[in-house]
């Protein structure tokens, strides 16, 4: 190939809006500081460090000779599972970090006080069962699974966690609502369990220590060394509700993850990056009852699925009525957890891996532990090619795991792998929809959907019935797609996105899309759009704010909505103008198969829109709804700043309890902050230490 015919290859490649692995992005960045290329707008680079530039032109030259390989569109063969073991000694686990992760860490900024991409999971649904109780509860994945979550009720009390406290307020019955107690934490509440009269409280405490501490003005640098983030469990008695009581606490090292509660099991993910000072490589710690414990290398699995960079991810069950069980735990050294699914007996992590070689490709390494209690034990490890979007991008069923994965290279397509409990596959459907993503994906039984989108919403029904043969059954394409599937019965499937419109070989999403999809002859059967262009909801990126009940034909969404003024575009208002925030609250449907979608009313919490700390930007506001729920025949919309009660049936206003909250906005400064506006002579603004 020549070098010319190299370049226009290099600068027609088109990869949708991704992060670039290693050395593609390493290539990439080079070619630009050496003015190949004229933008980069199509990918999303995160800010280059000062190594980067020095090394970019060593980079390109060496990177150039490799990138012919790149640039085919690889074969792809379905993997078998890897090899998994534990350490035989800290020697061991010192010298497989040092072979395996020490270039990487030098080379692209992974060790210790690097740029660590941490892959944090969303929060995970087979059908699940329609509720027998008279509360509604966490819209989960699976039946029997459950997911923290920051609202939770028991029928008759509402649990929230707001900021850096618990609030435990009696909910039922509404003209009795009351804060009965409030617990303050140290940390950020990452979300909470309810069981019986033990609350699980999740915590995460992020220290900020930069290597170097630089004050205004000086030149004094004083080295501080780094801490990891912690992640407290903390089981509290709340037979009291007016005065719940500490019964346990555990800590990890290391950023939550996610955690799910089986029985009387909570399992908690945590991840911790692999470092080295001092030539000794970190293990990771776990404290219960005051007790710190360091986890030996002899109990730290790995595999031999080669990475960018290594994590300790480790599993803490913990029993959350037997205060005097220990908890367990296992620990695993890989990559950066990326998503999580839990059936009733596995637990399977997910991890990017991005290609080490010529004509190498992006792969997902997928880990299965099997659970039981508080035992755990690592059974299994495979890799399938592709991406992984989310936790509805997976599922157990019958014996086999199904994953669906988006693959980029030239172009980009989409995939569903069977595999077994060794994690070895036994079927795929590969090359769906060429040159689109996968947006959202649930899988049911014997069937999966897939949506994909690049200008319309393919909605892919795919029969899964013979684990070593799955195959298309049939697609519809609409305008828009979809970010959230969620069942409505076995046939029938509801989704959640955005609307979008058409223009060339692009498309501008608009406002919110519901629809109601029946999957046996694929068609879209009623929808409604909600706004223009700049209108959002959160459940689009967080399932739990989804409140759907079968049997009451109710569906809630919490929803920022945006209009825009046409009186200001006299010629048309073009599909790319976004419209201005007019409204943010819970939008109250009735939904059924006969009737459709029906708006039944609107519920706000921003009641003067003229008042800053409640309109401001709408998501940014305390006042803005979350989550909902219902209690008997009472409606809840939850905000940072007040709980609102509403008749079910009529929507009438009954009741309302205001919470304690953050009058802190995006625009103000941190408080206790005693920066001076101006830097003084001599300081670049942002910059840490004054300017020669």
């Amino acid at each position: 190939m020549k070098y010319e015919d190299l370049i226009k290859k290099l600068e027609n490649l088109k990869t949708p809006e991704i992060e670039l692995p290693g050395h593609r992005r390493a290539l990439r960045v080079a070619l630009l500081k050496s003015g190949y290329f004229k933008t980069a707008r199509r990918f999303r680079e995160r800010p280059i460090p000062n190594w980067a530039k020095l090394l970019a032109p060593i980079t390109a030259a060496v990177l150039l000779i490799a990138v012919v390989g790149l640039l085919a569109v690889p074969t792809f063969m379905p993997l078998g599972a890897g090899e998994i073991n534990k350490f035989s000694s800290y020697e061991q686990l010192q010298e497989f970090v040092k072979t395996n992760a020490g270039y990487r860490q030098f080379f692209w900024g992974f060790s210790k006080g690097g740029d660590v991409d941490l892959f944090s999971g969303s929060a995970e649904a087979l059908l699940p069962a329609p509720s027998k109780t008279n509360y509604s509860v966490t819209n989960i994945q699976v039946a029997g699974v459950d997911e923290a979550d920051i609202v939770k009720t028991d029928g008759e009390y509402i649990y929230l966690a707001s900021g850096n406290r618990t609030i435990i307020v009696r909910a039922y019955p509404p003209k009795q609502a009351q804060i009965l107690s409030e617990i303050e934490l140290e940390g950020a509440v990452t979300g909470i369990f309810i069981n019986g009269d033990k609350l699980v409280v999740l915590e995460e405490e992020t220290p900020y220590y930069p290597y170097y501490d630089v004050r205004w003005g000086t030149e004094d640098r004083t080295y501080i060394p780094y801490r990891a983030p912690q992640t407290y469990v903390k089981v509290y008695d709340v037979s009291d509700r007016e005065n719940p009581q500490l019964r346990r606490e555990l800590s990890a090292d290391g950023q939550y993850v996610s955690s799910r509660m089986i029985g009387d099991y909570a399992y908690v993910v945590v991840n911790e990056p692999v470092y080295e000072e001092d030539n000794e490589v970190n293990l990771p710690k776990i404290c219960s009852g005051g007790n710190k414990t360091e986890i030996p290398a002899t109990d730290i699995w790995y595999s031999d699925v080669a990475d960018y960079y290594y994590m300790y991810t480790t599993i803490i069950a913990v029993n959350t009525q037997n205060d005097a069980q220990e908890p367990t735990y296992e620990t695993m050294l890989l990559g950066a957890s990326s998503n999580l699914y839990v059936s009733p007996d596995n637990i399977y992590l997910t991890f990017p891996v991005w290609g080490t070689g010529v004509g190498d490709f992006e792969r997902t390494s997928i880990h299965r532990i099997q659970i039981q209690g508080d035992q755990m034990e690592y059974a299994a490890s495979g890799e399938v090619p592709g991406m992984v979007l989310n936790q509805f991008s997976m599922d157990e069923y019958d014996g086999y795991f199904r994953v669906a994965t988006t693959t980029h290279t030239e172009t980009s397509w989409n995939n569903v792998y069977i595999l077994n409990m060794s994690l070895n596959v036994t079927g795929s459907l590969t090359d769906l929809a060429q040159g689109e993503t996968i947006y959202s994906a649930r899988f049911m039984g014997e069937r999966g959907y897939l949506v994909t989108f690049r200008q319309v919403d393919p909605l892919f029904v795919i029969d899964l019935s013979d684990p070593n043969n799955p195959r298309e059954l049939g697609y519809l394409k609409v305008t828009g797609y979809s970010d959230y599937l969620h069942p409505y019965d076995e046939t029938h499937l509801i989704g959640i996105g955005k609307e979008t419109t058409e223009e060339g070989e692009f498309a501008w999403y608009q406002g919110v899309k519901i629809s109601l999809f029946d999957v046996r002859n694929p068609q879209e059967v009623d929808k409604e759009v909600i706004g223009h262009r700049g209108s959002d909801s959160p459940v689009l990126r967080d399932h739990k704010a989804f409140l759907f009940d079968k049997f009451r034909n109710l569906m809630v969404i919490p929803i920022l909505e945006a209009k825009v003024d046409a009186s200001q575009y006299p010629e048309g208002v073009p599909e790319w103008a976004y419209g201005e925030p007019v409204w943010q609250g819970a939008y109250v449907f009735n939904i059924s198969l006969d009737q459709g979608i029906q708006l039944k009313g609107k519920i706000t919490h921003i009641e003067n829109i003229s008042d800053p700390k409640q309109a401001y930007q709408y998501f940014w506001s305390p006042f803005a709804v979350t989550r909902s729920l219902y209690i008997e025949d009472i409606l809840y919309t939850l905000s940072d700043a007040k709980i609102k009660m509403n008749s079910l049936e009529t929507l009438a206003y009954i009741n309302e309890v205001e919470l304690p909250y953050s009058t802190w906005t995006p625009y103000e400064h941190v408080p206790g902050e005693t920066r001076p506006e101006e830097p003084p002579a001599g300081v670049e603004p942002g910059s840490e230490e004054p300017q020669k």
